[in-house]
């Protein structure tokens, strides 16, 4: 089971490629949302006003993935599609990539079009830093508080991350582990007669 992904911490810089006089302005930035998505977009409309076309793609998601391709006015297939095939090549996930045209007055074909987007989309994931993180299972553990000691010893002998606690008679704690631990931890709390684990839903 594979329990890490690569995705990119902070947006890339700018890059610029250039097709018969078109102008092809490339970037990658972190997402975790398609609110985060139509945010990015709406931001690089007003920066880039005077464009032609705003393609894009993105992939968010670490257990299961989602994905979007948008051409914005290009020939099907021609601009999303090549931006997410980057991508896919890049092995990224929770990535947005948006590629900008200013049109030079040239008709570049189906096929220019398709080498300038995913040339775009592999420079701007070419100038991002990409770092591999861990997928992690989250779990709630509901205790009294006269357990507390046995809950906490399981903490420490596993590592585990503790996400956020509420100690008060009835005890929260959200840890996180990693997705191939999930089966052992859960079994670890699970032994125990006072002490309830739930995986949190995504």
């Amino acid at each position: 089971m594979i329990d890490t992904y690569k995705t990119i911490e902070k947006p890339s810089d700018e890059v610029l490629f250039k097709e018969k006089n078109s102008k092809f302005f490339g970037y990658a930035f972190p997402v975790r949302s398609e609110n985060e998505v139509k945010e990015v977009i709406d931001q690089l409309k007003k920066q880039h006003h005077a464009a032609r076309h705003w393609c894009y793609a993105y992939q968010i998601g670490t257990k299961t993935k989602n994905y979007r391709a948008n051409d914005d006015g290009e020939p099907n297939n021609s601009a999303g599609m090549p931006i997410y095939g980057q991508i896919q090549s890049f092995d990224v996930t929770n990535v947005l990539v948006v590629v900008v045209r200013y049109f030079g007055g040239v008709k570049l074909g189906v096929g220019g079009l398709i080498t300038a987007y995913k040339t775009g989309a592999q420079m701007a994931l070419e100038a991002s830093e990409i770092v591999e993180k861990t997928i992690n299972t989250h779990f709630f553990i509901r205790f009294d508080y006269k357990n507390m000691n046995k809950v906490m010893r399981v903490i420490k002998e596993k590592n585990l991350n503790i996400e956020r606690q509420v100690l008060e008679l009835d005890c929260l704690i959200e840890i996180s582990c990693r997705l191939t631990q999930k089966e052992e931890i859960f079994n670890a709390f699970h032994q125990f007669f006072e002490v309830s684990i739930t995986e949190k839903e995504d």
